[in-house]
């Protein structure tokens, strides 16, 4: 809890996906704009998001399809340039999710001066990239090797593009989790990326883990803020910021704007 208070205050956090586009290897990278290209559009989600007041963003490499369980080396360093370049221009607490790779997250983290990371560190899932079975333990001691044991860790509990292998309930799963693996907040997933989590499993968690933040992960709606606020401790959102609902289109700046007035409103203006 320490840790996540640290970065981001007693507050309800709403946290802004930055989506990066695909790196150079990857089947959708776009040759002619570059890397360049990607840190044009990187730019403007960033500003146009802390514009409307969010209070924290995350850098991850969604259009990195198909995903890697250990990414290229190529992605790593391309999202370590971006934050790079970007970063005298953020102006709030940061984070990188390097999907689904939870060393290579930890590697950008340190490089760039992250306030916290998102990934899957524990179970087993049958997956769209195969059978996905991460080590939290040796992904923490790495953590503490490159000097980011500081670093808050959210842990996704409820995977997207898979199913879990482990056939206990999700709340026996997450509080299993914090138990063994001292995540500093638990987040609740829909299937897929821009999809939901089922009220009932948002709440079920949360009842289950009273002393740990608990965070909606994926599918957070204007129309929805402030129900998932009701139960949640906070959010994380991409989709719903971009022009249509379109999770590959750039971030509207109207729909931002509008996003985080609602969810100050359902904070009770905070």
């Amino acid at each position: 809890m320490s840790r996540f208070k640290a970065v981001f205050g007693d507050r309800k956090p709403v946290i802004a996906m930055v989506h990066l586009g695909a790196s150079p290897g990857a089947p959708l990278h776009d040759a002619a704009a570059g890397v360049e290209g990607i840190l044009a559009a990187a730019r403007a989600d960033l500003r146009a998001l802390q514009a409307a007041g969010f209070d924290a963003v995350m850098f991850g490499n969604e259009n990195d399809r198909p995903y890697e369980l250990r990414v290229d080396t190529a992605t790593s360093a391309t999202m370590a340039y971006i934050i790079g370049r970007l970063r005298d221009e953020i102006t709030v607490p940061f984070g990188v999710n390097v999907l689904w790779d939870p060393m290579s997250t930890f590697a950008v983290a340190a490089a760039t001066g992250a306030a916290f990371v998102r990934e899957i560190f524990t179970g087993t899932y049958a997956s769209d990239m195969g059978i996905w079975a991460p080590e939290a333990g040796a992904a923490v001691r790495y953590a503490q090797r490159l000097g980011a044991g500081n670093v808050a860790r959210l842990y996704n509990v409820s995977a997207e593009f898979a199913d879990s292998l482990d056939r206990r309930p999700l709340p026996d799963r997450a509080r299993s989790a914090v138990f063994s693996s001292i995540p500093d907040a638990v987040l609740v997933s829909g299937a897929i990326t821009g999809e939901a989590a089922r009220m009932e499993d948002l709440e079920a968690v949360k009842r289950a883990l009273p002393a740990t933040p608990v965070l909606a992960n994926t599918g957070v709606k204007h129309a929805t803020i402030a129900d998932v606020l009701a139960v949640a401790d906070g959010c994380i959102v991409g989709s719903a910021l971009k022009h249509n609902g379109d999770t590959w289109a750039a971030v509207d700046p109207d729909r931002a704007a509008d996003f985080m007035a609602r969810a100050r409103a359902a904070r009770g203006g905070k």
